[in-house]
């Protein structure tokens, strides 16, 4: 069942991939660093299952579920959730000195978390409660924008400040727990695929209330 779901959600698994060394071992860390503040961070759902083995364009992932259903999310949740899209990142940088196109879905979800925090949830200290919804996409008839061009500028400006603020929090958490990253980045390269509570065991974290 495993199987079937990642197939569907990412495409077939690439083992012959014609990889180096060096884009492995990038991989590697830029998912241990994912995974990592999975597990550190109180608000996140618990990690499942992280891959470096290459699926679709994807050349790995890192997979978290929730125990049971959940029809509604926190400001925690989300702030959690855009600092696990930076750890790919940062972990990338601190190994190989240098950063990849690799964190693009990363940047694109961080920022559209943000930006739904903000426009849709009323959840920024800022603009409150309000909506400021974007006009649809779906139609060819001129439509005024639903909020002034100031108003649009001052999002902007929110939508960078909370990805920074997630950022910066990414990058202390993962400095203060650079060995515990180290470590799951080689345990990656040698079994490619781990599961989350393997990963667990092996940082000697506990299970997550």
């Amino acid at each position: 069942l495993e199987e079937a779901r990642d197939k569907v959600l990412w495409g077939r698994e690439r083992k012959s991939s014609n990889l180096t060394d060096k884009a492995r071992e990038t991989t590697a860390w830029h998912e241990a660093g994912h995974a990592l503040l999975q597990l550190l961070l109180p608000n996140a759902d618990p990690l499942h299952k992280v891959t470096i083995i290459p699926r679709g364009r994807a050349l790995g992932a890192t997979m978290a579920l929730p125990e049971k259903d959940i029809l509604n999310r926190t400001k925690g949740y989300f702030v959690d959730e855009m600092c696990i899209c930076c750890g790919g990142r940062i972990a990338e940088k601190i190994k190989t000195g240098d950063i990849s196109t690799g964190a693009a879905q990363d940047i694109k979800q961080a920022t559209a978390i943000a930006r739904d925090m903000i426009c849709t949830y009323g959840m920024s200290e800022s603009y409150g409660f309000p909506a400021f919804v974007e006009p649809s996409h779906f139609t060819t008839e001129p439509i005024p924008p639903p909020f002034s061009q100031k108003t649009a500028e001052g999002i902007d400006a929110e939508v960078k400040k909370l990805v920074d603020e997630a950022y910066a929090r990414a990058e202390r958490l993962i400095n203060e727990n650079r060995e515990k990253l180290e470590t799951l980045a080689t345990a990656l390269l040698e079994k490619e695929s781990m599961d989350g509570r393997d990963i667990e065991e092996l940082l000697g974290l506990e299970k997550k209330q």
